[in-house]
């Protein structure tokens, strides 16, 4: 197989386990066999970042026409924004059984990773150009 279709294959991968597990389908994983959890977050969470790390995959297969590498630079930012993405709509949907240091921490870390994500944009913006 060529790199660039072990890519898409990969991606492919990537995207449908992704996609499983941030709907995280109890029926589905009880046929699956897998343990169930006692909430879909990390689940989820988990989802959005083999989501992420799928996208990151396709953007390195297309990599000519983008002009960006999925793996590097592109790659973080998809996972980050895919993670934190769907962290904050579990913390917007009020979900999530936490106490209130839990909101603060999780809000931080989401604020955080899409502070990082924009920092990221901006440096590649900015040596595009150069």
């Amino acid at each position: 197989m060529k790199e660039s279709s072990l890519l898409m294959v990969d991606a492919i991968i990537n995207l449908v386990l992704g996609i499983g597990l941030i709907c995280f389908p109890t029926t589905l994983i009880h046929f699956i066999g897998i343990p169930i959890a006692d909430s879909a977050f990390y689940p989820s969470i988990l989802g959005a970042v083999l989501f992420g790390i799928g996208i990151a995959l396709l953007v390195e297969r297309f990599q000519t026409r983008t002009g960006i590498s999925g793996l590097g630079l592109g790659g973080a930012i998809c996972i980050n924004v895919c993670g934190a993405g769907v962290l904050v709509i579990w913390l917007l949907q009020g979900g999530l059984e936490l106490p209130l240091h839990g909101f603060i921490v999780l809000w931080a870390v989401a604020l955080a990773v899409f502070g990082i994500s924009i920092l990221e944009l901006i440096y590649y913006k900015q040596n595009r150009a150069s």
